[in-house]
């Protein structure tokens, strides 16, 4: 489908894209798009679809769409299979395609030089087991129930950083005072960029316990855990750098480039990430804000699809308009607060994320259940479903 997308809007249509959908199949808020094209409603989502991405390092991703969600046209790298709900409770299905056993079947059924070859066959042949109805609908209740929560944080979070963005612009963008000093950022703070342990070295990697943080990672505000881990060995042997808990953090180039973070952990970095360390803590919530509303100045001053001109140099280079010490401290009184709401919020998602991650196979196996005996159906997906295609094809199968 050809598509063109623009700034995201409430309407016509939200546009999904793979880089909307985070690796455990939930929609990312981040960088929406909207879609303004006369026949994109042929692929707006609806009730119990789902759709899997068939191309590239993203392969095998999947998305559960629910109404809630407003509305969604589809990307034409994902394939959509409409579930029937007679047969398999749709949401099942969903937490199958975030288990483990589902990414493993992707990894072994893909290599190197077939990576981008999974298409609409492939997938609807994949087998999963499949326990029955009430086992499928209580595992459904205790996992959406989790998700219900971690969404309900979301909310929250969402509302308090509005709120502080407001109060950051109502204080420090239009009632800016001309007084207010003009500093350059490196005559307030100390900046540093990270590196990479050598990748083919696994004593640099295997049961590491240092964060290190990639800059495609750069997508949320506040950063409290990471994905990969770095060893001592590989931290004193490479250009990584341990930076300190409220350090900001600026993507350099790559899909992030210009986002800004702040770590609530000590954590390395990747060589695409410039790291600020203020020489008072007074002034890091108010750079945060500062630099992440210098957002868009980021994108416009870097050249190409590598956005490679931003560099730690330039934003050493900032000029940055510095309050007085005691308008500071009581943005600081009022902020921190909320901060404070919007960190122990992402941590306590990450435990109720650890918690359903350890409840799913579990669930998935019979092994918490509502009967004595859990008998399995072992069903390919497209008894499961209708397979539709970017652009429609032919209906695979369905009950």
């Amino acid at each position: 489908m050809v598509t063109k997308n623009i700034e995201f809007l409430e309407v016509p249509y939200r546009y999904l894209r793979i880089t909307d959908i985070s690796d455990d199949g939930y929609l990312l808020e981040n960088d929406k798009k909207s879609l303004n094209e006369k026949d994109a409603k042929k692929y707006l989502l609806s009730k119990n679809d789902i759709v899997f991405a068939r191309t590239g390092a993203s392969t095998g991703k999947s998305f559960f769409y629910e109404e809630k969600f407003g509305k969604l046209v589809y990307a034409g790298f994902l394939i959509k299979f409409k579930l029937d709900e007679d047969l398999v409770n749709p949401k099942f299905v969903k937490y199958y395609t975030i288990s483990q056993k589902y990414k493993k079947w992707i990894e072994n059924y893909q290599d190197g030089s077939t990576r981008e070859n999974m298409n609409a066959n492939t997938f609807a042949n994949m087998e999963l087991e499949l326990p029955n109805r009430k086992q499928q609908n209580l595992a459904v209740s205790i996992l959406s129930s989790l998700d219900d929560k971690i969404e309900l944080n979301n909310k929250i979070n969402k509302e308090l950083e509005n709120l502080a963005k407001t109060i950051y612009e109502y204080w420090f963008v239009q009632n800016a005072e001309e007084k207010w000093e003009k500093r350059k950022l490196s005559e307030i703070a100390e900046t540093g960029s990270g590196g990479t342990p050598l990748s083919s070295n696994k004593e640099y990697y295997e049961n590491g316990n240092i964060a290190w943080i990639n800059s495609s990672e750069l997508n949320l505000d506040y950063i409290i855990d990471t994905k990969n881990f770095i060893t001592e060995k590989g931290l004193n042997r490479s250009s990584a750098k341990l930076f300190p808990v409220n350090s900001i953090l600026i993507a350099l180039y790559g899909a992030t480039a210009g986002k800004v973070s702040l770590l609530t952990i000590p954590a390395t970095t990747n060589q695409a990430i410039c790291a600020i360390m203020p020489f008072s803590q007074i002034h890091t919530l108010y750079l945060k804000f500062y630099l992440s509303d210098l957002y868009k100045y980021f994108v416009n001053v870097s050249s190409g699809s590598a956005r490679d001109n931003l560099s730690q140099e330039l934003i050493r280079n900032l000029n940055i308009i510095l309050p007085p010490k005691n308008v500071l401290e009581k943005f600081n009184n009022i902020i921190e607060p909320f901060i404070h709401e919007i960190i122990t919020n992402r941590q306590e998602n990450a435990n109720l994320a650890h918690l359903r991650d350890f409840l799913l196979p579990l669930l998935m196996n019979g092994e918490v259940n509502v009967d004595i005996k859990c008998n399995f159906a072992k069903l390919p997906i497209y008894e499961q479903a209708t397979i539709i295609t970017t652009p429609p094809r032919h209906r695979m199968g369905q009950f």
